[in-house]
């Protein structure tokens, strides 16, 4: 009789040591019944574990958005969003596909938000109405239209867990999801109405997906299409992986297929029905793409608009022969369009036009925990080092690694969240370190994910400022970074409270930069910059990312001034005598 076999914590099968025969008095039945209780025990305590996080990240979020006023970017997704749902039209927005936006719609369908069917304008000046000037209530719009986005967060991480359990073993899981949950960067966008996260996660699904095809290909190949085209139809960022993704589908279904022996002919027939597969696989993304538009208006009424640019070379022809609606299209021109702008960027106190290709790794440097950054590339070295992990480095590093390096030639350096997926992928990654059969490798393990839990707790509720300890934490932040890294407008609601608290009928001189209507919130405050400078005198509030930009008039006003305070690390009080 062979040897019982038991799944260890590192997920590995152990053969038991063999058994005496039992006795009469029944010696086997007492042993193996103290067994199940272990194994019971074990699982329950690996369950508790897992919800202990996630309803940390919870509550983390939740807390977040509750306390936190419209980010830039907001208004513009949620007052989309209304117009989908109530007027099924796609004029607003165009430079971002519609998956995002009915994510956030599914909210607020629980809101009966009033929209200005006679509005004409800006989408930028149609966020402000539908939040400001329609007789909504913007903290409740805000609150439904954020609570999709942190479900959608909750359950990626699901995703994390699975798939690094899938890699390495439960153990595995855990330090994944422990990362995942931990992140201040996920925490502060998965929190917000956003589209960084759902695209990011949606994309580490179809590589999940990809990766459990090796076993599965019929089942998991299909869905892999449908999350890959989940994450094309919210950002059009997610289209540079395709060609990857599709070249992953072919490797999954060669494994899934391979046999010892095989001779060269029928390598190449399973090498050509992998790449029908892939096919397969892209036409299923580029159908759930046509779907979301299909849901939001099923004519597929479209008129271009007039600032989608004429875009020529590749780029255009790449606009040109994508099949995807014509709307799609035209935002990609639009984002095309947005490449050739001159965009100004801050990093280590200097501020630059233009770009720099280190900006993002640079910035993650900073906003990402150190114990976090340590077990990334402990996790990255693993996967490429280690036998057993080998295969999975095409599908858990090559994804993330082509999008952060077409990430960093961008025009853009407004903020991690550009790279939001790479927290995802690494905590992935990082599970290979459970691998290493060394006892102090656990124990070093457990002290960084500690680590990495006491320097995400100690900046709640405020994550978006967030940087680690070697420069100097959230208060910090503003001094090398700015915009979504630090200041994206989401403490209007604080600074009122705090004026209202600490300088009642004070007179105040705002510089903010957001989408908030300050006088919504009680903040009556004049603009220095439109006002002589001898008459600026007594509170001088301006937004750190305004701050970081300042030149001429606003650099002559701090220069004059003496720093009081600080909300939320996004926006610093002055005195100015």
């Amino acid at each position: 009789m062979s040897a019982p076999r038991t799944a260890g914590l590192d997920g590995d099968e152990h053969t038991a040591p063999d058994l005496p025969a039992p006795k009469a008095t029944g010696g086997w039945p007492g042993r193996f019944d103290g067994l199940k209780r272990f194994l019971r025990h074990r699982r329950s305590l690996y369950v508790l574990a897992v919800v202990a996080l996630l309803v940390q990240m919870t509550v983390a979020m939740v807390t977040t958005a509750v306390e936190q006023t419209p980010t830039i970017d907001e208004p513009v997704y949620v007052a989309t969003a209304e117009v989908y749902l109530k007027e099924h039209s796609l004029r607003y927005n165009p430079e971002h596909p519609p998956l995002g936006k009915l994510i956030i719609a599914s909210g607020l369908v629980f809101t009966d938000a009033h929209l200005d069917s006679d509005f004409v304008g800006s989408q930028m000046a149609l966020g402000r109405s539908v939040l400001y000037e329609s007789g909504n209530d913007p903290e409740r719009l805000m609150l439904w239209a954020r609570l999709p986005v942190i479900v959608l967060t909750l359950l990626f991480g699901l995703v994390v867990l699975a798939f690094a359990r899938d890699l390495t073993g439960p153990a595995g899981g855990l330090v994944a999801l422990a990362l995942y949950a931990f992140s201040p960067d996920v925490i502060a966008n998965g929190s917000l109405a956003t589209l960084d996260v759902p695209a990011a996660g949606f994309l580490l699904t179809s590589v999940w997906l990809l990766w459990r095809a090796r076993q599965r290909p019929h089942l998991c190949l299909p869905l892999a299409g449908v999350a890959l085209g989940a994450a094309v139809a919210t950002k059009m960022s997610m289209l540079a992986v395709v060609p990857v993704l599709m070249l992953l589908a072919v490797l999954s279904f060669w494994y899934a297929r391979r046999t010892p022996g095989l001779d060269t002919r029928e390598r190449l027939r399973i090498l050509a029905q992998g790449a029908v597969v892939a096919v397969g696989m892209a036409l299923v993304a580029v159908a759930v793409v046509w779907a979301t538009y299909l849901v939001v208006d099923p004519r597929l009424r479209w008129t271009q608009p007039e600032n989608v640019p004429d875009i020529r070379g590749m780029r255009g022809r790449v606009a040109a022969w994508l099949p995807f609606p014509e709307a799609y299209r035209d935002g990609m021109r639009i984002q095309f369009g947005f490449e050739y702008d001159i965009w100004q960027g801050f990093l280590f106190g200097r501020l630059y036009e233009g770009s720099l290709w280190y900006y993002l790794p640079a910035a993650l440097l900073v906003k990402t925990p150190l114990g976090m950054l340590a077990l990334w590339l402990a996790g990255a070295v693993a996967v490429l080092a280690m036998r057993r992990l080998r295969p999975a480095a095409p599908y858990v590093l090559v994804p993330a690694g082509l999008l952060l390096a077409v990430s960093m030639n961008g025009a853009r350096d407004l903020g991690v969240r550009y790279a939001i997926f790479v927290p995802m992928f690494a905590a992935v990654a990082a599970a290979g370190v459970t691998l290493l059969h060394r006892r102090w490798v656990y124990g070093v393990t457990a002290a960084l994910v500690c680590f990495v839990a006491v320097s995400s707790l100690r900046t709640f509720p405020y994550y978006l400022p967030y940087s680690n300890e070697a420069f100097g934490g959230p208060s910090k932040t503003h001094l090398r970074l700015h915009d979504s890294n630090v200041d994206w407008g989401q403490d209007l609601g604080r600074l009122a409270a705090r004026l209202h608290r600490d300088h009642p009928g004070e007179r105040a001189w705002l510089v903010y930069k957001g989408a908030g209507v300050p006088a919504y919130y009680g903040i009556n405050a004049a603009n220095p910059l439109k006002a002589p400078l001898g008459e600026v005198h007594g509170l001088l509030v301006v937004s750190n990312s305004s701050a970081a930009k300042a030149d001429g008039r606003l650099a002559a006003l701090l220069d004059t001034s003496t720093p009081l305070d600080d909300v939320g690390h996004s926006i610093t009080l002055y005195r100015r005598r």
